[in-house]
């Protein structure tokens, strides 16, 4: 039996909505794929990018590929919508790629998720924009993000 991973759907309010998305946006600025593999199906099914991939061995091998590649990783999650089972979220990330270029990713995803609050499918769509380094918003130290620090909103991203 799969561990429980509250918040729990449905999702009727806002609050039980947004604390599932901040507890991903912290998960994911871990950068340990394992680690973040485990709030995730052993089924769960993907779309990031152009990639499409099923199961928990196929998102760490994706999750370690990813940020061996994007560097000094920040992420910022930001709710869009829920209802029942299911939360859209926007979100934005900086990294920096081995020769010290600076990129923000823009991007919106669609989770789905099971009873034992798992997600059980994941469809995301991202663009990459370069960015000077005098241009990052993201300056806390690497690890989840601060509670004191802005979020998307409040960045004017």
């Amino acid at each position: 039996m799969e561990t429980e991973r509250p918040p729990l759907p449905p999702f009727t309010g806002m609050e039980d909505a947004v604390a599932k998305v901040r507890l991903a946006e912290n998960a994911w600025n871990t950068r340990d794929p394992e680690r973040v593999a485990l709030a995730y199906t052993p089924d769960s099914r993907w779309r990031n990018r152009a990639e499409f991939f099923e199961g928990r061995d196929a998102i760490v091998a994706f999750l370690t590929r990813k940020w061996d590649r994007e560097l000094d990783y920040r992420l910022i999650k930001e709710i869009w919508g829920f209802r029942e089972n299911r939360i859209a979220v926007r979100f934005a990330y900086e990294w920096r790629d081995d020769s010290g270029h600076w990129f923000r990713s823009y991007g919106n995803e669609l989770w789905e998720f099971d009873a034992h609050g798992l997600m059980r499918r994941r469809v995301a769509s991202i663009n990459d924009a370069p960015i000077g380094a005098a241009d990052r918003k993201f300056h806390w130290p690497l690890g989840p993000r601060p509670q004191e620090h802005p979020g998307l909103s409040e960045l004017g991203l």
